[in-house]
């Protein structure tokens, strides 16, 4: 009985059991796809993080009216915005950015009046000194006078003449003394160098300096870490106007070893690296299996600036001695040509922009300084040196720096000129240069029209150091500035151009500057790498990761 007991209540459970258990799943009906088990749910998908190496070796600033650096440069475009911005992929076209147009230019009592209506709800990055907040016309004003101040910025020359005020939360007025042409004025408020917006709280409340390395901008991307001589990490700006980008991080990498990068990406360690400016390693690294080059612009010219305020090469004569000494096709067979690099006559490339002198121009007028040992050792002697003399510089440790001071010393020592060179990285060759420690530069840049190339290097407002707002003028040369400034405020397009080049002709009969090559830009990646726009030219100098760019490995 006791057993029957037993038998009847354990029958009972196991139809109490049945009953409360999941049905068993039926057959699935022709065509359809069966239901995946609960238990194989699918995994949390890994984060998208695109790591890139660069070819510096550190940091130099992450304020992005400082950042003079290619490697500054890039991480400023990543994190920051303009009022109006230069196509992705395409320095050719200027679009809308922090403004929501285009603005066609009023002239008011002989003043050139440009106003600006802002994208309403742009917000400003989020930090640990200050929460998000909505940027408005009162940031755009504060960074644009940012801009203007020497003390706060090293483009301040581009804004002379300016007066910028806020009309109402989302309105800036931008006041001209004198009126130009739109092509020279959006470079000014556009998104490179000094026309970057940056968050004015974040700013206050870590101060000038601390924003070099803890920066809050309104970009695609935000800064999250900051690792010396190693990497920087941004985040996605999951708040960001045109969208969450596809990538959820970018890991910037410092590497100035070219076989490092080269290793890293062929091992998968890496998905993009900054290549090598030379022919033949493109055309190797293009033969490597999934993985792809880009040559593109735009173009940054080298040029030679020679100090003419320092002995010996305040004789114009030794100057002309150098040139003379110097061969373009040295230098250029450094690069192996096209299509990364190609030779150049004048300070404003005439390839890539108007006002440039091209080689047929220049041979005309007897300017190209083909190369002459016979003559360069006897304007030598003629100016006192019959024995040459020394000099001592500093370099970047960047192959594109590096390889010309190379070669000019290896060509100048033919003259008795002993060039010694001291190597550096390349964020300290930027501030030792600014320092006015050398009296030969070798400034290797891209500006975004002639009057700009003309004015940061050659005005006196810019003349390093001492000049009203120094910049770029190693030469301390003040020989141009009615031309600059004349060229500037031409509205015929045809007599701007001839003034530009009549500025530039002067530069090359006192031999100001020597004007090397250009080098376009260079960037290997995996096939999976898609940055998200056609790669035609790039102010920022490199691909530009922004809010489209994806990985699809």
């Amino acid at each position: 009985m006791k057993r029957f007991l037993l038998l009847s209540i354990t029958a009972l459970l196991l139809l109490v059991l049945a009953a409360c258990a999941a049905p068993a799943p039926s057959a699935p009906a022709p065509g359809a796809e069966e239901a995946p088990a609960a238990a194989e749910e699918a995994a949390p998908s890994e984060p998208m993080v695109l790591r890139y190496a660069d070819k510096a070796a550190d940091l130099g600033t992450m304020d992005p009216h400082f950042a003079a650096a290619t490697n500054d440069r890039n991480l400023a475009d990543m994190m920051f915005n303009a009022l109006v911005r230069y196509k992705p992929g395409d320095g050719s076209t200027f679009e809308p950015d922090l403004a929501v147009s285009l603005p066609e230019p009023e002239v008011v009592d002989g003043k050139q009046v440009w106003t600006f209506e802002l994208r309403k709800g742009v917000m400003c990055h989020p930090t640990a000194d200050t929460p998000a907040y909505e940027l408005t016309s009162d940031d755009v004003v504060w960074s644009l006078q940012k801009s203007a101040n020497p003390d706060t910025s090293a483009y301040a020359g581009e804004y002379n003449g300016m007066t910028v005020e806020a009309l109402d939360d989302y309105t800036v007025k931008i006041t001209l003394d004198q009126p130009i042409s739109p092509i020279l004025f959006f470079p000014k408020v556009a998104d490179y160098a000094g026309g970057f917006i940056v968050c004015r709280k974040h700013y206050e409340a870590v101060g000038a300096e601390g924003f070099k390395t803890s920066p809050a901008g309104t970009g695609p991307f935000m800064f999250e870490s900051y690792s010396p001589q190693d990497k920087v990490v941004l985040v996605a700006n999951d708040a960001y106007f045109r969208g969450r980008p596809k990538l959820d991080k970018v890991e910037y990498r410092y590497m100035p070893e070219l076989n490092s990068r080269e290793l890293g990406l062929k091992s998968g360690d890496l998905d993009a690296i900054n290549g090598q400016n030379e022919s033949d390693w493109v055309a190797r690294m293009d033969q490597e299996e999934g993985i792809s080059v880009d040559v593109y612009g735009v173009g940054e010219v080298a040029t030679i600036h020679f100090n003419t305020s320092v002995k010996p090469l305040d004789d114009v004569r030794v100057r002309k001695a150098i040139a003379y000494a110097l061969d373009r096709d040295e230098f250029l067979a450094l690069f192996g040509g096209p299509p990364v690099a190609e030779k150049v006559y004048s300070v404003v490339p005439a390839k890539f922009l108007p006002g440039g002198l091209t080689k047929e121009e220049v041979e005309a007028l007897g300017l190209d300084y083909a190369r002459d040992l016979e003559k360069a050792k006897a304007l030598l002697a003629e100016a006192g040196y019959p024995d040459g003399f020394s000099l001592e510089v500093v370099s970047s440790e960047r192959e594109s720096y590096l390889k010309p001071y190379t070669s000019m010393q290896a060509q100048l020592a033919q003259i008795g000129i002993d060039l010694k060179i001291t190597t550096v990285d390349h964020s300290s060759m930027h501030k030792l240069i600014r320092q006015d420690v050398n009296p030969i530069v070798v400034y290797v840049a891209w500006r975004p029209n002639a009057d700009v190339y003309l004015t940061r290097f050659y005005h006196s407002d810019s003349i390093v150091v001492t000049g009203a707002k120094p910049d770029t003028n190693f030469s301390h040369y003040t020989g141009i500035d009615d031309l600059i400034e004349a060229a500037r405020v031409e509205q015929d397009p045809d007599k701007q151009v001839e003034m530009w080049k009549e500025a530039q002709i002067k530069l090359l009969e006192e031999m100001i500057s020597y004007p090397i090559l250009y080098m376009n830009q260079v960037t290997a990646r995996h096939d999976y790498v898609d940055y998200g726009h056609e790669l035609k030219s790039v102010l920022a100098l490199y691909p530009q990761f922004d809010e489209t760019t994806t990985l699809s490995k």
